[in-house]
């Protein structure tokens, strides 16, 4: 069984990679070819900041939409992430990102609370 990322508000369910690792994070979807529409990497931050939780985009292939959450899984800030630019970040502190397939942007508003359900 996959971890899920559920979103109530919107009836999302997303099966998601933990990105728990420095190395994980490090990589995260680059080198990849693409993702699946109902798949995502959520990236998991020692603390809540907001320089912490910004991102490039340099060697991605593809563009993604990036959901942050705060400590309590809930949504802060999201956008479209376009490939090879340098830099995005929220414009509140995040503890989580999640990075996702465009077509998922829709389905997370701010102040939205999702719910993970790990894999057993």
């Amino acid at each position: 069984m996959a971890n899920q990322l559920i979103n109530p508000s919107s009836n999302t369910i997303l099966h998601v990679e933990l990105a728990d690792t420095f190395l994980k994070r490090f990589l995260g979807y680059m080198g990849r070819k693409s993702i699946q529409s109902d798949h995502g990497m959520l990236f998991t931050l020692a603390r809540s900041s907001i320089l912490d939780s910004s991102i490039h985009m340099f060697f991605m292939r593809f563009d993604i939409a990036v959901i942050w959450l705060s400590e309590e899984l809930t949504v802060v800030d999201k956008t479209i992430a376009r490939r090879w630019r340098p830099a995005y970040a929220p414009a509140q502190p995040a503890r989580y990102i999640l990075e996702t397939h465009p077509s998922q942007i829709d389905n997370f508003s701010l102040q939205d609370r999702v719910e993970l359900n790990h894999a057993s």
